[in-house]
């Protein structure tokens, strides 16, 4: 029996019998017994040399090498096995079926017989027999004469829980940390061949446990892990096989995850990071957050990783960075509390870590109460002080506005009477606005009860308790001032404009009895002008002007007349030069007049006839006349 190993493909080799006799194993009852116990396959192998029946016909048991020569007509392979329940035989070559045809026949003793041996019928040939206890399988070789023939196998063998395992030379062997691994180089030739092992084609010495085709290492680890090479060599030539070794790390947690650091430091300032772990970790989040979920594990080859929710694949929005070992939710809202798992899975095992989520709820909390607004008498109440909580702790009550309000009651508190105190009334106006007055007020003694209405009280009952306020003050007892001015100054200036000439004078504040005082207490009071324009005696000019002269003509284009246009002084009417006065608009000295159209037959005045040149002494005619200048 071999270590249990899974077989993916191919066969498991016998090992090699030194002993000349044959080995029936002892577990085998080769009676007739009509009640044999229950027992696994078990073929038997025959170590003997094989018959030559005939100079054409070779007959053999499993366990020798056949070969091959140019007369062989024929090879039979027998083999037997025993168990019970009986066992079914089946052949292979090479690691596959045998295809039965007119040449490779399966005789009724589950013998196979090969008719005609050709080259192409050169190979390793396995006996498997098997029954529902379990199966045995023994190799025989059939060789040229010649080159070297090594047994190979283009299996896959992957053991994840068996401390041995045992392959033949060509399979890819991936196995677990600190398991023993035997590679089988089953090697057959005329003459013998020689076998050499290498480890990534670097010759392996005595020391690696070499026994007769046999490669044994003992505690795997990862440092083992290449490419092991069987050569067998003899003078006809050689042959190499290999088999890649492989050794698996089941996926591990790591209490730290490097890539989760580097990704938080970039991150925004709400997100919230977490490590999955196999007895499963927690996170509390507020809602709208954001957050960073790691797996960190290790393994070989390095593990694959899947992310659950629920135990069901993520749907909802999220990345996954650093290769898939980072999970990035956006939004924790898109969730509702649950279980994030990361699935690690490589050929050597898997491992789920586990982060329980949870979103805390924004909440209303009227837990605490305003001040009492009064110490005694009817009107004390309390409103409760409505906050906003997030895990205990107080945020901007913004956060609670999509959550409805509980009910906001007042309560009544300190409703009782009070002690008896002064009350009083508002001051009255001041006598005076100034230079000193008096303002009175009114002052009892009261008591408001729980009901809210007033008792009048002894002035005792309140002397008791503190003492009587005023009820007369003095008021306004600044003095009475005013604002006085000098004399206005004498009036200066160009005379370029109208009043445009200023004068100037004194302002001052005082008191009513004439003393000064600082301005500042006069800062109440309009304050008078301290600059005013003024009219001097050069300025008291203006135009004057004559009546218009009569026109020069009744009608036409060049009528005109004129006035005269002088500057004269006010107050004596006498002429003054022009430029004194113009600071005024100059009146027009002459304008266009009776600019109408002439008709036939006007009569013309004498002296408009004259210059049209037509006159009769002692009267005017009528006539035509030109109406351009004269």
């Amino acid at each position: 029996e071999y270590p249990f190993h899974r077989r993916v493909s191919g066969f498991t080799s016998s090992l090699r019998m030194s002993s000349a006799e044959t080995f029936i194993p002892t577990s085998v009852d080769l009676g007739n017994g009509l009640h044999r116990p229950p027992q696994k396959p078990a073929i038997l192998r025959k170590i003997s040399a094989a018959q030559q029946l005939s100079a054409s016909e070779v007959v053999t048991h499993l366990g020798q090498t056949v070969v091959l020569a140019s007369g062989t007509l024929s090879v039979l392979l027998h083999c037997e096995a025993v168990g019970n329940p009986k066992p079914t035989i089946s052949w292979a070559k090479n690691g596959e079926e045998v295809k039965y045809n007119d040449r490779l026949l399966l005789q009724p003793d589950d013998s196979l017989q090969i008719l005609a041996p050709v080259e192409a019928d050169v190979g390793f040939y396995a006996c498997n027999a098997s029954n529902a206890l379990g199966s045995d399988s023994v190799s025989i070789a059939v060789t040229l004469a010649g080159k070297p023939l090594i047994k190979a196998s283009r299996a896959t063998v992957i053991n994840t829980e068996s401390p041995a395992v045992t392959v033949d030379i060509g399979s890819v062997v991936k196995t677990i940390q600190k398991a023993n691994v035997t590679i089988n180089c089953q090697v057959a030739g005329v003459p013998e061949a020689k076998v050499t092992w290498f480890k990534n084609k670097v010759k392996l010495s005595s020391t690696h446990h070499l026994h007769d085709g046999l490669l044994f290492i003992a505690n795997v680890s990862l440092s083992d892990m290449g490419l092991y090479s069987c050569k067998a060599a003899n003078l006809h030539g050689e042959v190499t096989e290999s088999s890649q070794l492989l050794v698996l790390e089941p996926p591990r947690p790591l209490p730290y995850l490097e890539d989760l650091t580097a990704v938080l430091t970039s991150a925004e300032p709400n997100t919230h990071s977490v490590l999955t772990s196999p007895s499963g970790t927690k996170l509390t989040v507020s809602p709208g957050s954001s957050a960073l979920i790691g797996c960190a594990v290790d393994g070989h080859p390095t593990p694959n990783i899947t992310w659950l929710y629920s135990g069901e694949p993520l749907s909802v929005q999220h990345q996954l960075l650093a290769a898939g070992r980072i999970l990035q939710i956006l939004n924790v809202s898109d969730f509702t509390d649950g279980e994030f798992s990361c699935l690690a899975q490589n050929e050597a095992g898997s491992l789920t870590q586990i982060m329980s989520l949870a979103i805390q709820e924004y909440r209303w909390s009227v837990d605490k109460l305003t001040a009492c607004s009064a110490s005694c008498g009817h009107r004390g109440v309390q409103l409760p002080q409505l906050r906003c909580l997030l895990d205990g702790a107080e945020v901007n009550t913004s956060y609670c506005t999509e959550t409805p309000q509980p009910p906001l009651q007042p309560i009544a508190c300190n409703r009782r009477d009070c002690p008896s105190r002064w009350m009083v009334t508002s001051w009255s106006p001041c006598t005076q606005s100034c230079g000193g007055g008096v303002q009175t007020r009114r002052v009892t003694c009261q008591r408001l009860t729980a009901k809210g209405s007033s008792v009048s009280m002894s002035n005792e009952a309140c002397a008791q308790v503190s003492k009587r306020p005023v009820d007369t003050q003095n008021c306004n007892r600044q003095p009475c001032v005013e604002w006085a001015a000098s004399s206005w100054g004498q009036c200066n200036g160009p005379c370029i404009g109208p009043r445009l000439a200023v004068q100037h004078r004194q302002i001052f504040c005082q008191t009513k009895d004439g003393t000064s005082v600082s301005s500042d207490q006069c800062s109440s009071l309009p304050r008078p002008l301290s600059t005013q324009n003024c009219w001097t005696d050069v300025c008291g000019v203006h135009w004057r002007v004559s009546l218009w002269t009569v026109c020069t003509a009744t009608c036409g284009n060049y009528g005109f007349q004129s006035r005269r246009v002088d500057c004269v002084h006010i107050r004596t009417n006498k002429p003054v030069m022009e430029h004194h006065c113009s600071w005024r608009p100059r009146p027009a000295n002459w304008q266009r007049c009776n600019i109408t159209p002439c008709e036939n037959g006007t009569l013309l005045g004498e002296g408009e006839a004259e210059r049209c040149g037509s006159r009769k002494e002692g009267r005017v005619i009528s006539q035509k006349c030109s109406t351009g200048p004269c």
